[in-house]
Parts: C-alpha cells; sequence; structure tokens
C-alpha cells in the first residue's frame, strides 16, 4: 500500500495537480463510470457512454459518478447517509423509490451500520486499506436491492478523495479493477470466505489495482 500511495503521489505531483483542469476530473470520473459499468454487466463502450448512448447499468453508473464528489463531506461525517445517496442515485428509476438507500434487511443494516461505525473511528490505518475495505465490505454485503457493484466502487473512490489521496479524483481505480477483472472477483470471493487469509489478499490485491488505477488516469498520459 505503501508503494501505491507513493505512486499515486508521484503521478499527482508530477503532473502538476495544483493547475489541474476540471475536464480532467470529469475524464476520470467518465472512464471510472465505464469502467464500473462494464464490471456490474454492461457492454456500452467508453464512446456510448461518453455519448450518453448506453445501456442502463452504464447510464446508473454515470449518474452515480456525476454527484459523487459532492458527497465527500457527507462520507465524514454521515457514512451511512452518503451510502444511501449512492443507491438513490444509481437506482433511480430502475428500483422501487421505498427501496432506493434502505438497507434490503436487517443483517444488511447491521453490516452497513458497522462500516459505517468504521469509518467513523478515529484509525491509523492508510486510507488506501480503508478505501479497500469499504469496497469490498459494500461489495460482499450487498446491503441494497440492487447496484451494490456500483456503489461499492463508487465509495471506494470517494474514500480516496476525502482522505487526501486523490483530492481531485484523477486517479481511476474502477479501470484499474477492470484491467485485473478476474482477479478482482477472486479476490472479492476470498474476501468473504476466506478469513483473515482473504482479507489479507484483497488487501494486496487492491494495491495492485490502485497502481493499475494511476495508469489508467487522464493525466498519466
Amino acid at each position: 500500500m505503501a508503494a501505491a500511495r507513493d505512486g499515486i503521489d508521484a503521478l499527482l505531483r508530477d503532473r502538476g495537480l495544483r493547475k489541474t483542469a476540471p475536464d480532467l476530473t470529469g475524464e476520470s470520473l467518465l472512464r471510472g463510470a465505464h469502467a464500473s459499468a462494464v464490471l456490474e454487466g454492461s457492454g456500452a463502450d467508453l464512446e456510448q457512454v461518453r455519448s450518453g448512448n448506453a445501456d442502463a447499468v452504464a447510464l446508473a453508473s454515470v449518474r452515480l459518478s456525476t454527484e459523487l464528489l459532492g458527497l465527500a463531506p457527507v462520507l465524514g461525517a454521515s457514512p451511512l447517509q452518503a451510502f444511501a445517496r449512492m443507491h438513490t442515485l444509481a437506482g433511480k428509476g430502475e428500483v422501487d423509490e421505498e427501496t432506493l438507500g434502505r438497507p434490503r434487511d436487517a443483517g444488511s443494516a447491521a453490516r452497513v451500520n458497522d462500516l459505517a461505525r468504521t469509518l467513523l473511528a478515529p484509525t491509523t490505518a492508510p486510507a488506501l486499506v480503508v478505501a479497500a475495505v469499504v469496497h469490498a465490505e459494500l461489495a460482499t454485503a450487498a446491503p441494497f436491492v440492487s447496484h451494490n457493484g456500483l456503489v461499492a466502487r463508487a465509495a471506494e473512490r470517494l474514500v480516496l478523495v476525502a482522505r487526501g489521496v486523490d483530492p481531485k479524483a484523477l486517479v481511476v481505480p474502477e479501470a484499474g479493477h477492470l484491467a485485473l477483472r478476474a482477479q478482482y472477483e477472486s479476490n472479492l470471493r476470498g474476501y468473504r470466505e476466506g478469513g483473515q487469509a482473504g482479507v489479507h489478499a484483497w488487501l494486496l490485491y487492491a494495491a495492485e489495482a490502485y497502481a493499475a488505477g494511476a495508469e489508467a488516469s487522464p493525466v498519466a498520459g
């Protein structure tokens, strides 16, 4: 994780983060929305997503990415509210209104409440570790009736923004996961089923995915 953070810091510093234009953030978010949608089963390509002529999964991913950065302060103050808003954005118009932003059952509610408490507690864990755990917890708990993968990957990016790793959202972690799709899916299964060893393997994988996400950034070249 330290090596992955060093790589991200070097990328952002060397490409002039302080002078980065907003259109690069928009491009990064678009690339992330596309990659996340493909991981969720979309068949749309990047140009279809860019033009708005994409399938429902990709459009849901874009809706979520469009408002994501505005949720950074909410994540720090009320993680549950941030997660609920993310699901509402993704699921709007596709699932029943009464299920938007609400855990699907008591077990899911307990799991997401535990995650929220973890995010609000003081920690010395690196932000990349926190982001990876948030992603895996939401993806494996699947607390909502739909779009859990989209929410999990968006929440991961939001942690990187809110905790200062990538304040302008220029790294594309979703693209890193897509580039390593087989490992991504197998390590998520390991996180869910493999106990402490599975968690450890997921974190090692996540460091590799973050490095790939940095390479996918629009500021990388």
